[in-house]
């Protein structure tokens, strides 16, 4: 940490020198120009204005021949997260059809596009803007998303619609692209402080938002998990015990509204009904207890029904402790952001 004095300027103007080491790694000189913020707590942070380059930020994956599909989606979301804007997958000798067929099913899960294709060699580029991007509308689509799922996931194990639940499992690569987006726009604002003052990102937003997206991610994954347990039991013709199938509704709807509230007052920052949003997880925890450990249905249904009834209660007990964590998580960005709470 380096030391300097305010120095006079003229009759009413002061300055303070910047480090040469700093200047250096910006490539700043006379006449550049920086942009200074003035944060909460009175201290200042300067950044070098982005110049906008027409420099694409590259690189080239290699391909074993017998690399696994999951090793190669890995590789790429890892690529794609650190920033890269154009991909290159090559291989030494030509990509199989399961290989093939794993690239193209990711690029679907991102915000890229195949631009050139051929026996041993796939180029991708993004097709985004970082700096023209907004993480809270990211985010504010990825929670409407998984809204619509959870709802209509809720209504048909109501209604016992096999349909409703196909359309529901559709929606999780759409979950699946903003998140990634979310995420790469997130790492690449806390490596670029003028990415970050673009998006008025502070670092302590980046590790906020990181947490709500794996959060709302995570909720989209149980939701899934619920509605593949229904699939599965619907088109099996199996039945739902008509009082499993009750707590189980009333236990989902209470998760469900807690959810939606805990992401609204986070986007919000509104604290008041975060309180009761924690307060909603004993009232789960009680109708979980009402079918554990399943005494009364184990006599009339097959081990299958059991089964999915266990798998849909943790999974609906999951998204109601993940609404309690983006509730806390929404009162200490009120401390952040205020100071206090009134």
């Amino acid at each position: 940490m380096e030391h300097r004095k305010i120095m006079a300027l003229g009759k009413s103007s002061k300055v303070v020198s910047l480090p040469k080491e700093w200047l250096r790694i910006n490539q700043l000189g006379q006449g550049s120009t920086v942009t200074v913020h003035v944060q909460g707590d009175g201290s200042l942070v300067i950044y070098p204005v982005s110049e906008k380059s027409d420099e694409v930020k590259r690189i080239e994956l290699s391909v074993r021949e017998n690399e696994s599909v999951e090793s190669i989606t890995r590789k790429v979301i890892g690529a794609y997260l650190d920033g890269y804007s154009h991909i290159v997958l090559s291989s030494e000798d030509i990509f199989t059809v399961g290989q093939q067929t794993a690239i193209r099913a990711i690029i679907r899960r991102l915000y890229m596009m195949v631009i050139n294709s051929e026996a041993k060699r796939i180029e991708l580029e993004t097709l985004i803007d970082e700096s023209k991007a907004s993480v809270s509308s990211c985010v504010e689509r990825m929670h409407l998303i998984t809204y619509s799922m959870f709802r209509d996931t809720i209504k048909s194990l109501r209604d016992w619609d096999s349909n409703l639940v196909n359309s529901v499992i559709s929606l999780e690569d759409d979950v699946d692209q903003l998140t990634y987006l979310v995420l790469r726009i997130l790492r690449s604002a806390a490596i670029k402080p003028s990415l970050a003052n673009e998006l008025k990102l502070d670092p302590l937003d980046c590790l906020d938002y990181q947490t709500l997206v794996h959060w709302v991610e995570r909720t989209a994954d149980n939701v899934i998990n619920i509605a593949e347990c229904l699939k599965y039991m619907i088109e099996g013709g199996l039945k739902l015990p008509v009082e499993a199938k009750s707590i189980l509704l009333n236990a989902a709807e209470i998760a469900f509204e807690s959810y939606d509230k805990a992401v609204d007052c986070y986007l919000h920052l509104d604290v008041e009904p975060t309180n009761g949003v924690i307060d909603k997880q004993s009232e789960i925890r009680n109708l979980y207890m009402e079918i554990t450990p399943l005494p009364r249905f184990s006599e009339t249904y097959d081990t299958s029904v059991l089964t999915n009834i266990v798998t849909i209660r943790e999974n609906i007990m999951k998204i109601s402790d993940l609404a309690a964590d983006i509730a806390e998580l929404t009162i200490d960005r009120a401390y952040k952001v205020h100071g206090s709470l009134r």
